[in-house]
């Protein structure tokens, strides 16, 4: 298949639908962008697609909580054709509001008669944070990040802290080599002029513990558990991230873009030319 074809999923509130539509189109897909109640009317229509993105933004305004109500009409609603989606081979990619809405479905990681093993939890700095970080792919069987040792991307979330039930569960997705994107410090040249906060207060219970972050604020710039700023399922073919590489896709993006290596390419459209590369 020389071009596959990718569905991006927009709801209310979404935002971010043309930049990635734009950032699969440059890494050689062919992107549309659908409204989530049209797929809700013919869900039989995702066998046209190779690859579904849910991309990010504020999906219902983040009502109750980030991703929740999208997260619920997917689950209640379209949870048999993703899996008929899944099951064929295809890919499907989370980005910050669409990391938010897969961890509300059983797409990344399965709930169980307790409730969810994973979520997204609010800022320890209590406010928005919105900057570029620097992460490092670990052990990772992801489709998106094959090849890839770090990338600097930016972050733009409330809601980013990625949180676990436990460290018995913790342990177990990270053993089976799920937990594949992890903040690191030092964000090179982009950080200028930026890393100047006060760290917050952490969040929770878990000072001192094994799963309180290693990488200090503001390079982990929500407080995530083990650091934690992405994961998969097992199959390497779902993915959910916080930071966007979508808004990294051409050098002249980085803040700091005339220092970069000459012809380096920018490290966010790589995710998207892994996904189509995994289709030809």
């Amino acid at each position: 298949m020389a071009q596959p074809r990718v569905i991006v999923l927009r709801a209310p509130g979404t935002n971010c639908d043309e930049e990635t539509a734009h950032a699969f189109s440059l890494a050689g897909s062919l992107p549309e962008i659908w409204h989530v109640n049209r797929v809700l009317e013919q869900p039989a229509r995702l066998a046209d697609f190779q690859i579904l993105c849910i991309p990010g933004g504020f999906s219902y305004g983040d009502d109750i909580a980030a991703g929740r109500i999208l997260g619920n009409q997917i689950q209640h609603h379209l949870a048999d054709a993703l899996r008929e989606f899944h099951a064929a081979g295809k890919l499907i990619l989370g980005i910050c509001n669409g990391f938010q809405v897969l961890l509300k479905t059983n797409l990344l990681t399965k709930a169980d008669d307790r409730g969810p093993t994973a979520t997204l939890a609010p800022n320890d700095s209590g406010h928005f944070e919105a900057r570029w970080v620097r992460v490092e792919v670990k052990d990772a069987n992801c489709v998106f990040l094959e090849g890839i040792e770090e990338m600097e991307l930016p972050v733009a979330h409330a809601e980013g802290k990625f949180v676990v039930r436990d460290e018995r569960t913790f342990t177990k997705l990270d053993q089976a080599g799920q937990l594949v994107l992890r903040y690191a410090e030092g964000v090179g040249a982009a950080a200028i002029g930026q890393q100047k906060n006060e760290p917050p207060s952490p969040g929770g219970d878990w000072s001192g513990h094994a799963l309180e972050p290693a990488v200090p604020y503001p390079h982990n710039p929500n407080g995530a558990m083990g650091d934690v700023a992405g994961m998969c399922d097992p199959t390497g073919r779902v993915f959910g991230l916080m930071p966007h590489p979508e808004r990294f896709v051409d050098p002249t993006q980085h803040p700091a873009w005339t220092r970069l290596p000459a012809g380096q390419a920018a490290d966010g459209l790589r995710v998207f030319q892994n996904a189509v590369r995994y289709f030809r």
